[in-house]
């Protein structure tokens, strides 16, 4: 017999629900204070942290730009270096280079390039005033210029700000003299001490791990900075080589604004991958289009037959001993620079994201594939085997017994 009571009958003679025992709970008020101490101190930290990144952001922008250009020199300082050079003139050569080669352009096409650009700037709405009436008469279309200026909010008040800007120069385009000299001491000077300081800057981070970490380290670090500085001389060349054959072209077939348009589609080609030349030539077509059809087409055959020179004559060459970018990662962090820095972050987007893929391909486990997925990989019928075989290797190992250097993917080596 059960010693629980019978449930009561309810008015309608239907047993009543049974009763469940309530159960409470006891916050200790110690642990209470605590979890919200801790809530109070994250919520500080993150305000410090969001206030510090709003207070030193341009500071620290133009450090994340040093950074940058030290790994761009770190392949010919260390060639240098490995030639009986000192480490410190090694880089300081490598840096006179850059900077005179700067200068020398800013001083032969400066004044034309910001001129150009500037005339380009303010004549764009009456450009494409003149290709939607030239789209209209080929296709019998009626569309309305003031429609689509609106839609592209080419205001032509405030692009004759900009343009009045850009007509200034560097200097009218960052500020004043000062500003813009600091900025690029700033850059330089922090630029040298990365360079030239590279060994003593590694042996400071890595005497704060441990020593079975500190190999790994080493490797890491090695591979990381000279497969992405190779990955940024490669594009800085690969651009340079289509803005000047681009440019060139435009010269030759007397297009308006051929420098800044043959310099826009220099840099545009390499920061889209593969479609980039096609995507940067559209605007000096457009601009084609509105004085003439036909140099319209000659400005997309010449960049059709270029992109095939690229690929198969240029790139080999420039790029055997770099990484390369999946292209849709290489897409990705143009758009996610831009929106977080703007038109410097599109600049910097791929060389940061070469960077983090460097390291992760550096530091990461590679394991062998089943052969089921390795079948479907090669368009292969995969082999039935027994459910009792097992056909997964993995190489997986320690890492105590080596740094993850050892096994690096061969791709990137």
């Amino acid at each position: 017999m059960s010693d629980r009571p019978a449930p009561q009958a309810t008015e309608s003679g239907q047993p009543a629900p049974e009763r469940r025992p309530v159960t409470y709970v006891r916050v200790e008020p110690r642990l209470l204070r605590q979890a919200v101490v801790l809530a109070l101190v994250l919520f500080g930290g993150f305000l410090l942290a969001r206030w510090a990144l709003t207070t030193l952001g341009g500071f620290l922008l133009l450090v994340l730009l040093s950074w940058l250009l030290a790994i761009a020199m770190e392949p010919a300082v260390v060639a240098l270096a490995r030639r009986g050079w000192r480490r410190g003139a090694a880089t300081g050569v490598v840096m006179a280079a850059v900077v005179l080669a700067g200068a020398a352009f800013l001083g032969l096409f400066g004044s034309l390039l910001f001129s150009q650009a500037s005339e380009f700037i303010t004549d764009l709405p009456s450009l494409v005033e003149e290709t939607v009436e030239q789209v209209n008469q080929w296709f019998n279309l009626e569309l309305d210029p003031d429609t689509i200026l609106d839609q592209l909010n080419l205001d032509a008040s405030n692009l004759t700000g900009i343009a009045t800007d850009v007509a200034g120069g560097i200097v009218g385009i960052l500020g004043s003299i000062a500003t813009l000299l600091f900025d690029l001491l700033t850059i330089l000077f922090f630029a040298f001490y990365i360079s030239a300081d590279s060994p003593a800057l590694r042996r400071t981070i890595g005497g704060w791990l441990p020593p079975e970490r500190q190999r790994s380290f080493v490797a890491v670090w090695e591979i990381a900075v000279l497969k992405t500085g190779g990955f940024v001389v490669s594009k800085v060349v690969l651009s340079g080589l289509s803005a000047f054959f681009h440019s060139l072209f435009f010269y030759f077939i007397d297009l308006p604004f051929w420098l800044p348009l043959g310099i826009f589609t220099g840099l545009v080609s390499q920061l889209i991958p593969t479609v980039g030349t096609y995507i940067g030539v559209l605007l000096p077509a457009l601009v084609a289009l509105a004085q003439s059809p036909l140099d319209a087409l000659w400005v997309v055959l010449f960049a059709t037959a270029y992109q095939q020179v690229e690929n198969y004559v240029w790139t080999p060459h420039v790029s055997r001993r770099t990484m390369d970018l999946h292209p849709a990662l290489a897409l990705a962090s143009v758009f996610v620079g831009a929106a977080l820095l703007g038109p410097i972050g599109a600049l910097i987007g791929i060389p940061l994201m070469a960077a983090a893929i460097t390291v992760v391909q550096t530091y990461s486990h590679r394991y062998e594939l089943v052969p089921e997925l390795a079948a479907r990989e090669a368009g292969e019928k995969p082999e039935r085997r027994p459910a009792t075989e097992t056909s997964i290797a993995a190489t997986v190992g320690d890492p105590a017994d080596g740094p993850p250097a050892a096994r690096v993917d061969p791709a990137f080596e």
